[in-house]
């Protein structure tokens, strides 16, 4: 989500770095007013796909630079993904040379490490401690059942392997590695039709259209939630299968908002997410965490999109998000009210949500760029009489001013 919301901040950041011309003088060559520009900037509004080419023509900068993490005006900055992890996962790691360990002990092991993901405040370092070893005996094991007789084992060890590429799809996507969450999704998927699995080659999609909204092909997201929720229907009627169908339409209408078709959005979490939660209930099916909680989450992240703080915030009033068993997701909940506030510049309201989501999860904020832009615009704009806390929030988050803007050091 991260590109869609920092669109303001980079037309800002590049038209001053690259001339410094007025906003007028660039809202003018463009056919847009100086007030609908400076709202832009400001993040009050979200400009359509023909003013955003316009804006990257004059400012002299592609338009990647105004809409893709990739290119931001900040240096990236080191993630923490773990050496070993990479290094196993090209290949190229420890070798394994004992026998394979038990097909029980594993699915023991993923599912207590999948528990640690969604639960603890240090979990890129816990991760980093428990994956490469699993990852190890999880492969090791793959591969010694491939040419077993048993068919239950060898099944049983390929669900597994599925369910754990799941946790390192996330893994590697928040540690910023997007081609490595793709290289996993694309492991998740081959060994869960390799096991043939239904419902977890629909986890293995619901893990690719992830991948594929990080990577910005919301078109080839919405394609593969929507293909996938539709192949659940040849599966058995379970709970299973409609939190999995609704958690893919959960993707799909995530995909269309990034797209900016905001009422499709709504009317897909409406007409097809909402009735699957309403039959299924709360849950985590496949570490999905679907349900009528998540999605609200989502109706709200859809307003946020939109600029619609005012809407995203009486959303927000509706959840209960201690209903949600995921730090990742009440953590994203935590930043997109703080986002909501942001766009009506309701600072004290920022600054709260912001040193709450410290607290919460204090790995997950430093690895993120919405937090850190937030920080960043926080500092610049703050009242004296909490400058200080601001300054020190912003130096934790690693939120250093880009050079170019107010307030930044020369």
């Amino acid at each position: 989500m991260t590109s869609e919301l920092s669109v303001g901040a980079r037309v800002r950041y590049w038209r001053r770095r690259n001339g410094n011309r007025s906003q007028a003088a660039i809202a003018g060559l463009c056919g847009i007013t100086e007030d609908y520009l400076s709202q832009i900037e400001r993040g009050r509004k979200s400009p359509s796909l023909d003013v955003l080419v316009a804006l990257a023509r004059e400012i002299g900068v592609p338009v990647a630079a105004l809409v893709d993490e990739r290119h931001s005006a900040e240096p990236e900055r080191p993630r923490g993904l773990s050496s070993d992890i990479t290094s196993i996962l090209l290949g190229y790691g420890p070798s394994h040379r004992d026998g394979p360990v038990e097909p029980a002990v594993l699915r023991e092991r993923v599912e207590a490490a999948w528990r640690m993901w969604q639960t603890s405040r240090t979990r890129f370092t816990d991760a980093a401690r428990v994956l490469p070893t699993l990852l190890v005996d999880v492969e090791h094991a793959v591969r010694a059942h491939r040419a077993a007789t048993d068919v239950r084992a060898r099944r049983e060890v390929l669900r597994v392997a599925a369910d754990l590429y799941g946790l390192l799809r996330s893994y590697c996507h928040r540690t910023g590695r997007v081609d490595l969450s793709l290289l996993v999704a694309d492991r998740a998927l081959r060994v869960a039709e390799e096991a043939d699995d239904p419902l977890r080659i629909a986890a293995a999609h619901w893990n690719l259209g992830h991948v594929l909204l990080a990577a910005g092909d919301h078109e080839g997201a919405e394609q593969v939630a929507t293909r996938a929720a539709e192949d659940l229907l040849g599966s058995p009627a379970s709970r299973v299968r409609n939190a999995l169908a609704g958690a893919l339409e959960l993707v799909a209408a995530t995909a269309v908002a990034r797209r900016r078709d905001w009422w499709a959005a709504r009317r897909r979490l409406e007409d097809r997410a909402l009735p699957r939660a309403r039959e299924t209930g709360e849950g985590n099916v496949a570490w999905t965490v679907f349900g009528p909680t998540n999605v609200e989450l989502h109706a709200m992240t859809i307003e946020m999109l939109a600029g619609e703080a005012a809407e995203g915030l009486r959303c927000a009033d509706r959840i209960d998000i201690t209903r949600v068993p995921s730090i990742e997701r009440q953590f994203t909940f935590a930043l997109e009210v703080a986002r909501c506030h942001d766009l009506k510049r309701e600072d004290a309201a920022v600054l709260v949500h912001l040193l709450d989501l410290e607290y919460l999860a204090p790995e997950d904020v430093v690895r993120s760029p919405l937090a850190r832009q937030m920080a960043v615009d926080l500092r610049r704009r703050a009242r004296p009489t909490y400058r200080r806390q601001t300054d020190a929030l912003a130096e934790r988050f690693g939120a250093d001013l880009p050079p170019g803007l107010p307030g930044s050091p020369v």
